[in-house]
This record gives structure tokens, C-alpha cells and sequence, in this order.
């Protein structure tokens, strides 16, 4: 793994600097993303991959790179962890019809109290708005929701 500065801006008395990273593996598989570390924490702006990445995969990839990334930068997690908030590890879900289950019910208690049930399924999994996306169509799949689309 390869990790370079690409630029950095300061603005408001803050940093946000993007760093270009590079993983080779021994198959000959290869994956090229910029990285963004800020205040707020690490997020993966581009990612090119060969050959492509799963979607499980690309959520991991941020995992992958943080340690590297932050000894690159010269922060110390520590630093960037403050400034981003409490950092938790993502919750155990449970697999397969338990975890369609569990979604189901999250996203009909935000539909009811009138939240985004979506974003409400991502903070109860942990997982991103795709994963969580996922997850809902299994859920609907399974019939434990209703149709999204009236069919005729």
C-alpha cells in the first residue's frame, strides 16, 4: 500500500487534505482511491478498482486504509477522532431473517414517528445509505414490508 499527499486546503482555521492511495495485491488486483481527511474524519472521495469491487468490499475499504492514511498525513487518529466526535464500531446485525426483521421494524417505527426510514435503518445497522438500501429490499423481498410500487 502506497498512500502520497495529492493537495490540502485550509480555510475557517481547518484542514482538509486529500491523499492519493494505492493497494497492489500478489494476484495482480489493484485499487486507486482519493482519500479526504478533515475535521470531520476520513471519507473516500473516488475509487477505482480492477477488477471491481463488491459493494461489501467498497464499504470495507475505508477500514483498509485508515491506519496507513492517518501515518501518512501526520495525524494522529486521536486527533482526527476528537475533532469528529465519539467514534463507535458498528453494531452487531444480526443475518439473515433476523436482520430482515430487525430492518423491517426500524423502518416502520421511523415511518410512523415520521423520520426518514431509510437513515433510520442506517443508524440502527450501522451500514450506508446503499447497504441499508440492501437490506430494505431484502426485507420487502421477504414480505415483511409492502411493495414500493403499487403494481398493476
Amino acid at each position: 500500500m502506497s498512500v502520497g499527499p495529492a493537495w490540502e486546503v485550509r480555510e475557517d482555521g481547518g484542514v482538509t487534505s486529500w491523499f492519493d492511495v494505492r493497494l497492489e495485491f500478489t494476484d495482480g488486483a489493484g485499487v486507486a482511491a482519493l482519500a479526504v481527511v478533515s475535521e470531520r474524519g476520513v471519507s473516500v472521495e473516488d475509487v477505482r478498482a480492477r477488477p471491481a469491487l463488491s459493494l461489501d468490499d467498497l464499504a470495507e475499504l475505508a477500514d483498509w486504509i485508515e491506519g496507513p492514511l492517518f501515518e501518512a498525513c501526520g495525524a494522529g487518529p486521536e486527533r482526527v477522532a476528537e475533532a469528529a466526535g465519539p467514534r463507535r464500531a458498528r453494531p452487531a446485525w444480526p443475518r439473515g431473517v433476523e436482520g430482515r426483521r430487525l430492518v423491517a421494524q426500524e423502518y416502520r417505527a421511523a415511518q410512523a414517528q415520521g423520520d426518514d426510514p431509510v437513515l433510520a435503518v442506517m443508524c440502527a445497522t450501522g451500514h450506508s445509505r446503499r447497504r441499508s438500501l440492501r437490506l430494505i429490499a431484502q426485507a420487502r423481498d421477504a414480505g415483511l414490508l409492502t411493495p414500493r410500487h403499487a403494481r398493476s
